[in-house]
């Protein structure tokens, strides 16, 4: 099946399977749209809705993400320019993309083509993006934010966290990781804790905090107790 499905998804752009799908993120003290990020979806004849989890690694081993993450650069961007003028984008970076030498000029390309104003567009990136330190990945984020586009850190405190590259890089906000709100709408000290400590430490560092995965009012409530400048999830749409 594997090999089917990798065959599917390298004809899945030229068909037409691939769309975005927009969730929002509203601010966490008046409930106001901020933006909106851009979820890949695929929906195949064969194999129907495909999971994200199971084609982007797909992708990520085949070498596919770059046409397909160059797609959904365009696309949200294109999109996005139809938007009022105060509503964001967000989008999602592999890895891969950020060695890419090309990068920085598909960014260039898709806000001169959309026209689109690069302060409305925020690119997420994982930690796993440092683990490649050789590979020059900081020196394309800082690259990227002399356009004038913002950085997210997203899925923050899951992967190896080191605190060393958020002085480095100029991220504007860090992106709890959903397990950390679940785990705290159920008490779970350590999950309290470790939201508590990345809110302090983003506002020290001057950056406002995403808490994903808000899906029932309680949620939303406690995040917003806790700090979290910022929240998306199922709650919003």
């Amino acid at each position: 099946e594997r090999r089917v499905l990798e065959m599917a998804l390298r004809q899945a752009l030229e068909k037409g399977e691939m769309h975005l799908h927009y969730q929002p993120v509203v601010d966490a003290g008046t409930g106001n749209l901020k933006g909106f990020e851009a979820l890949l979806r695929w929906q195949n004849p064969q194999f129907g809705n495909v999971s994200p989890a199971k084609f982007i690694p797909l992708a990520e081993e085949a070498r596919l993400i770059q046409p397909i993450g160059e797609w959904v650069l365009r696309t949200a961007c294109a999109e996005a320019a139809q938007w009022p003028s105060d509503v964001r984008v967000a989008v999602n970076v592999s890895p891969d993309q950020l060695q890419n030498p090309q990068f920085v000029a598909t960014v260039t390309s898709a806000l001169a083509n959309s026209g689109l104003s690069a302060e409305r567009l925020e690119l997420e990136v994982t930690e796993s993006v440092f683990m490649h330190e050789g590979l020059g990945a900081t020196k394309v984020l800082e690259r990227i934010l002399d356009l004038g586009v913002r950085l997210s850190l997203d899925d923050f405190g899951t992967g190896y966290s080191s605190l060393g590259y958020l002085s480095r890089t100029r991220f504007s906000s860090i992106k709890i990781d959903r397990s950390f709100v679940q785990g705290a709408s159920k008490g779970v000290k350590e999950a309290i804790a470790i939201i508590r400590a990345v809110v302090a430490l983003a506002q020290s560092l001057g950056m406002a905090t995403t808490a994903e995965g808000v899906e029932t009012e309680a949620e939303h409530h406690m995040v917003q107790e806790l700090g979290c400048t910022k929240v998306q999830g199922y709650y919003f749409g």
